[in-house]
């Protein structure tokens, strides 16, 4: 049986609802010419009366297997499912949107077959500007309004540790004095920057000299009236917001605070292990540009500061944390904005989570992994890892961490989890075991789909 690749068209929004969806579904699923077993009958079960389902092992002997839908405010909106979505790579790639990209967003608001909408949320590791900034940019970009209570960056987070340190902190990376404006932003009360330190004293980083721009938009520090001199400067904490644009000086600096006494500017520690905790936004070493090969990205840098330090204390350790992906802490951020959401944009006010995310990402190391990680610490959510092949990932090497999915683009993501969430619902009265991806996955009709392991379901 040739099977057409469902066509995207408009619909009205108001014009269907999900019992429409599913009986649109349930015609679908009919049509299909299905692999489909017994319960007695499938391989590599070790209790064939035990099967797998997305809400965990049942009984094949128990009661038949429901779904029921909590009524929504707005009927035609998705209250059981929802995606997440990274942005270098998947949606963008050297500032321009990635084509497939802008016809999945439409996707999501209610073109599709079935005439329904998707909430969706925003989770990246780049940052270096406001929120409502990316979202600008994203929303010129994917055609779409794109609001910042539906976006995370990789230093959203660490507003949550505003109140924590209350005294001066050192922020570094961005572009000029924007990663700072950002921190003031979140609550950080005295934000100083490599660039004020220079200013201070020019011998900070002998083979970086500052702009006239850079030295007139970095702090006077002594002649503030607050320090009389350097050392009087305690930084509390070192909060790397975005990339580095200048490694050497930066590294230098962030040894430097690393050996001090208690954080102290311009002073080292006997033992070099008084130095304030260090935050990076995110840890990853590489990231998708407009170059056809991988970038250097911030968790190169991190890496080079854990080496350098061990090298200038005799091989002590230093210990950095790091936000964003893979960090299961920012995955647990995600699904409270998510919630948020899905109550502030939908009328999705139960306080009932989705029963399945779906994470599209490029990166195997942060995307796939922290999706992964999620899922086993979350008993009721499924985040579901799909890969595309558009960024980070070479198709045709072993990610180091295997997806539920991997799909050629992120419009494919979005229709196959689609229908993969469709196929669940509608298979109630099929009365067989359906393998669920398998099925989901012929459904999109895109051969280069590629399934690892598989849900089963057992219909009514």
């Amino acid at each position: 049986m040739n099977l057409q690749r469902p066509a995207m068209h408009k619909r009205q929004l108001s014009s269907s609802s999900f019992a429409e969806a599913f009986d649109a579904a349930r015609q679908k699923l009919n049509q299909l010419e299905l692999d489909v077993e017994t319960p007695g009958s499938v391989d590599n079960m070790s209790d064939p009366g035990s099967l797998v389902t997305d809400s965990g092992p049942t009984s094949s002997l128990a009661s038949p297997i429901t779904n029921p839908i909590t009524p929504a405010l707005d009927p035609d909106v998705a209250d059981d499912f929802a995606f997440a979505f990274d942005i270098d790579g998947v949606l963008v790639r050297g500032g321009d949107a990635i084509p497939e990209a802008v016809e999945a967003m439409k996707v999501l608001n209610g073109e599709n077959e079935y005439g329904i909408r998707i909430p969706y949320i925003f989770l990246t590791n780049g940052g270096g500007k406001f929120e409502t900034e990316r979202c600008r940019d994203l929303s010129k970009q994917l055609e779409i309004d794109v609001s910042p209570g539906q976006f995370i960056c990789g230093h959203t987070p660490m507003r949550e540790l505003s109140d924590k340190y209350r005294g001066t902190v050192l922020v570094v990376g961005g572009e000029g004095e924007k990663c700072r404006q950002v921190a003031e932003s979140y609550g950080f009360r005295d934000v100083i920057t490599p660039g004020d330190i220079i200013k201070a004293n020019s011998a900070t980083a002998p083979f970086r000299k500052l702009t006239d721009a850079e030295h007139t938009a970095s702090r006077d520090l002594l002649a503030e009236g607050k320090y009389s001199k350097l050392s009087d400067v305690v930084v509390d904490a070192v909060f790397v917001f975005a990339d580095s644009r200048d490694w050497a000086s930066d590294l230098q600096i962030i040894i430097d605070v690393a050996m001090s006494e208690g954080g102290r500017l311009e002073t080292r520690s006997e033992h070099s292990d008084q130095g304030p905790p260090i935050y990076f936004s995110h840890n990853d070493v590489v990231w998708s540009a407009a170059h056809e090969h991988v970038r250097l990205g911030m968790g190169a840098l991190r890496r080079i500061v854990e080496v350098v330090f061990e090298q200038c204390t005799g091989g002590k350790q230093l210990t950095t944390h790091a936000f964003g992906k893979p960090q299961v802490g920012t995955f647990e951020f995600a699904t409270r904005l998510l919630q948020q959401w899905r109550a502030a944009q939908h009328g999705l006010t139960t306080t009932k989570p989705p029963s399945t995310v779906y994470f599209v990402g490029d990166t195997p190391e942060s995307d796939i992994r922290g999706t992964n990680a999620m899922d086993a610490k979350t008993p009721d959510t499924n985040w579901y890892s799909i890969l595309v092949k558009t960024g980070v990932y070479q198709d045709g090497t072993e990610p180091a961490y295997k997806p539920r999915a991997t799909v050629p683009n992120v419009l494919d993501a979005v229709n196959y989890g689609i229908e993969r969430e469709m196929v669940r619902r509608a298979a109630k009265g099929a009365g067989k075991m359906l393998m669920l991806d398998e099925v989901a996955k012929k459904a999109v009709a895109v051969p280069e789909i590629n399934v690892y392991g598989d849900d089963y379901i057992v219909a009514e």
